[in-house]
């Protein structure tokens, strides 16, 4: 059931949002702008310049104490000791299956000081999941989700936009972490997003998001900026591979059926759902995440069955029009993971069957920045 309009929940930049011609939308029980002018000209307004999002409804979830990583080694696919004091790794939190708890960003803050940003329809799941994990281990943990604002500019001038404001984080690698201050408050800024393109991720008290955000777009003004909703946001990390939780992976769906095998480092000792991943990587994968592009005009849709040899071989997961590429792409489950790009399939769309072809993932890779 749909919350109703009184009982989503709105994050502290609704309101100047609102008076910005943010229109809303209902995303997992939070009132957040689907867009602001039009979700073309944001995408591009990413690809070419900077855009700036609100992700408030992300969760933060900060793990301390002398056993913190050993118990994020535990709980994490990824390698966690690859992230000192400063970096940040992506990552899966697996079940005993090896289906996906969720997507992760682990930061490590400083020794034995780390920041796992959580994805919001799983905020509370994950947080008993670590709870329940964490027994043995001299760790703490606090979800500090309710007291932060997080927003995410993105884009080739980001950079330059976030130097008006925060000039030591612009020397930040790809995936480096700090903490810093921001009009007097304690700011985490860490160089990732999920579109693409080059960014940043400002975690930052609510109190001070409304004036973040208002002088980012004022900054950004001569770069280009543009304020930008879930819309443009989904089209851009599709178009960069990127994982959407709940909808291309869940608890059902392990890492290596996702295309995502990178992310499980194996070899770096025991951790949950390691034992399902070796296995399944031993007896072969049945179904595998795998891209299209459609070859004519059209739309695909989550859901639309992809058809080879006149036999369904699954449905799409994510699937949208690319405005980079100007073509309808999507990613779907398909039962032949051996699949090769080129190869020739179809899309059943309002009846038709629309021709298209494999493709591989990502879609669109940027530019590194200078």
């Amino acid at each position: 059931m749909t919350a109703s309009a009184t009982e989503l929940r709105r994050t502290a930049l609704y309101h100047v949002q609102k008076e910005g011609g943010g229109r809303f939308v209902d995303f997992h029980g939070w009132e957040l702008p689907v867009q602001f002018s039009s979700i073309l000209r944001e995408h591009q307004s990413v690809r070419a310049a900077c855009g700036l999002f609100d992700v408030s409804h992300m969760g933060q979830v900060f793990v301390e104490g002398p056993g913190a990583l050993d118990f994020l080694q535990k709980v994490n696919a990824n390698d966690v000791a690859k992230a000192p004091p400063g970096k940040a790794v992506y990552s899966h939190v697996l079940n005993e299956r090896g289906g996906l708890v969720d997507d992760v960003i682990v930061s490590c803050l400083a020794k034995d000081r780390y920041l796992v940003v959580v994805n919001a329809a799983t905020r509370h799941k994950d947080f008993e999941w670590f709870q329940r994990h964490a027994k043995g281990f001299d760790v703490r943990l606090e979800d500090k989700s309710d007291a932060y604002s997080m927003l995410a500019l993105q884009g080739p001038q980001a950079a330059r936009v976030l130097s008006q404001l925060a000039v030591q984080a612009v020397d930040l690698p790809r995936f480096g972490a700090m903490e810093g201050e921001l009009y007097g408050q304690k700011t985490i800024i860490t160089r990732t997003g999920y579109t693409g393109e080059d960014g940043f991720e400002l975690i930052i008290p609510n109190e001070t998001a409304v004036r973040v955000w208002q002088d980012l777009l004022t900054q950004g003004r001569s770069f280009g900026i543009s304020p930008c909703g879930l819309g443009a946001r989904d089209t851009l990390r599709l178009e960069a591979g990127l994982l959407l939780y709940g909808q291309d992976v869940d608890d059902e769906h392990t890492t290596l059926e996702a295309n995502y095998g990178w992310v499980a480092k194996l070899d770096k000792g025991e951790f949950i759902g390691r034992d399902a991943l070796v296995r399944q990587k031993k007896e072969g994968l049945k179904r595998r995440l795998t891209g299209l592009k459609l070859l004519e005009r059209g739309v695909p849709r989550p859901g639309a069955t992809v058809i080879a040899d006149a036999k369904p071989l699954g449905t799409l997961a994510s699937a949208t029009y690319s405005p980079t590429l100007e073509i309808g792409i999507g990613v779907g489950y398909l039962s032949d993971p051996r699949l090769e790009p080129g190869r020739r399939v179809a899309v059943e769309l309002h009846g038709r069957k629309i021709p298209a072809e494999i493709s591989a993932v990502p879609f669109y890779k940027a530019k590194k920045p200078s």
